[in-house]
């Protein structure tokens, strides 16, 4: 099993220096998410600072760009790496697709599933020369002159890791993907029972070999130098949780614990925008299932021991800040 890093920062300017600290202190990869900035562009200045270090989206929205936009970004950012670059895709949410980006809302496993073929189409085109004839149900690309090829790079193998929560996304992974991102909203359980056995099945349906997947989790966790930094970071994981549940999408992850009732009130709140309340409908039990809890020194040992058989790559939930103590996590995880 792998550590990771991400990095969610206020500026793109910060990234070639935390990612230069990332890779100092032994992270595998830096992941950098699609919220407030363009996560390509925060991953090509990390390029300029890095040599060894994977870098990653986690993830950038699949549904808001063009296939062949995804597939030429992609290329430069493989090149520019020198074959570290790791592309990360998720669908977003309805409202946020329609509302927010003004785009068409579509069904999303399957045009995640063709999303992924289309990319591999473009690529290998432009790496083997293979013509483009590419006839689906959201995509149909049969054009790609020599002019507007890049033509073959010297690491062609781009992974694609799709961002999954429910069955449907998890099987569309083991089918075509590379890996799988794991929502921070899971438990262990929901891991073993739900996301483990839709990958397999996925895979198996796509006539894959069981495992070949890469398993990829970002996992809520409150750490801290003493007690009392890890009560306020535990405060600040039950918003992000209250958050994150109370949208409908997450609810079959609630549902499994028995829960599905507190999905429901935090939609409500949400829905009037009482914020502030939220937290207050997450009770100490749930938080023992989603999030872990150690100093700096404990929490590396502690994600190592709770994931070291579920998944392939482990990140806190918490943006990577070059502070002391994430040296002790790599340390306590590697030891």
């Amino acid at each position: 099993m792998k550590v990771d890093a991400e990095i969610a920062v206020a500026s793109p300017a910060e990234a070639p220096g935390l990612a230069k600290k990332a890779e100092d202190i032994g992270f595998d990869c830096l992941w950098v998410n699609e919220t407030k900035h363009d996560p390509f562009v925060q991953l090509a200045l990390a390029c300029t600072t890095t040599t060894k270090i994977k870098l990653g989206t986690s993830i950038a929205l699949a549904f808001t760009r063009s296939p062949t936009t995804i597939a030429y970004t992609s290329w430069g950012m493989q090149s520019a790496s020198k074959g570290r670059f790791i592309l990360g895709l998720g669908s977003q949410v309805k409202g946020h697709i329609e509302r927010r980006f003004g785009m068409k809302w579509e069904p999303p496993a399957p045009k995640m599933k063709e999303t992924v073929l289309v990319l591999k189409a473009v690529w290998q085109n432009w790496q083997e020369g293979t013509p483009l004839d590419f006839r689906g149900r959201f995509f149909q690309l049969d054009l790609m002159s020599p002019f507007f090829s890049p033509g073959p790079v010297e690491h062609p193998g781009i992974p694609i890791y799709v961002a999954g929560v429910n069955p449907g996304m998890c099987r569309v992974a083991g089918m075509v993907a590379d890996g799988l991102h794991v929502h921070p909203l899971h438990t262990v359980r929901y891991l073993r029972e739900v996301v483990r056995p839709a990958l397999d099945e996925g895979t198996s349906k796509g006539k894959r070999e069981k495992g070949s997947v890469t398993v990829a989790a970002s996992v809520f966790a409150a750490v801290g130098k003493n007690e009392r930094e890890i009560r306020k970071a535990k405060e600040e994981m039950r918003q992000y949780i209250s958050f994150y549940a109370s949208t409908r999408t997450y609810r079959r992850v609630m549902e499994l614990h028995g829960w599905g009732d507190v999905s429901d009130r935090l939609h409500g709140l949400s829905v009037r925008g009482d914020w502030e309340r939220m937290g207050e409908e997450v009770p100490d039990g749930m938080m023992n299932e989603f999030v872990v809890e150690g100093t700096w020194e404990e929490i590396g040992g502690i994600l190592s021991r709770r994931y070291g058989s579920l998944v392939d790559r482990v990140r806190l939930y918490r943006s990577f800040d070059g502070a002391q103590g994430w040296r002790e996590l790599v340390h306590g995880f590697t030891a």
